[in-house]
């Protein structure tokens, strides 16, 4: 097994996190639910884990559930780059409850990253990776055509940055991240260009 696919290499989970954040919308589990399923499936995630500190064959699976997000609080797996590296990835719920919405983040821990060898700067003012920002878009497309979603965001630690009612429906023209959003029922990506 390679060491950017090794889950009791810590290295692997250091350093925040390369992300498609996806907007679901108000609290409501069976939306999140039918996100978390499509998304699993969109990204190809090998496994599906509670712990970070045991390899995938040393611990028994979980179900890929938002009953499994609340238990263990992130869910884990391994995914294939398009540069064709297995990594450790995961994912977090972050639950608005009655104020705001319900975000479901898909990532890549920039750790993993670095041990794939996987550029992820190169003098920009951010923090960016064109190959993740395509990849990561790819991924919430093919998820948006599963279940639908109000906002997904690419970039690194980008959750909450932005919400779907505060863009109404109009893509930033500038743009420091990558976004997905719907627009007149079909989803629409807005690379980031600033």
């Amino acid at each position: 097994m390679t060491s950017s696919a090794s889950f009791r290499n810590p290295t692997n989970w250091s350093d925040g996190f390369y992300e498609l954040a996806i907007e679901i919308g108000a609290t409501d589990d069976a939306r999140l639910q039918d996100v978390l399923t499509a998304l699993w499936v969109a990204a190809g995630v090998q496994g599906c884990c509670g712990r970070s500190d045991l390899e995938p064959e040393e611990q028994d699976p979980v179900p890929c559930t938002v009953d499994s997000l609340t238990e263990y609080g992130h869910l884990r797996g391994q995914v294939r780059l398009p540069t064709n590296q297995l990594v450790v990835c995961g994912c977090v719920a972050i639950r608005g409850g009655d104020d705001s919405s319900d975000w479901l983040d898909f990532y890549v821990p920039v750790g993993a990253l670095d041990n794939a060898g996987l550029a992820y700067w190169d003098g920009r003012p951010f923090f960016r990776s064109d190959v993740m920002d395509d990849w990561l878009a790819a991924i919430g497309r093919e998820t948006f055509t599963r279940a639908a979603f109000s906002l997904g965001v690419v970039g690194f630690e980008v959750s909450g940055c932005a919400d779907a009612g505060t863009l109404a429906g109009q893509m930033p023209q500038e743009r420091g991240v990558g976004y997905l959003l719907p627009i007149g029922g079909a989803l629409h990506y807005g690379a980031a260009n600033a």
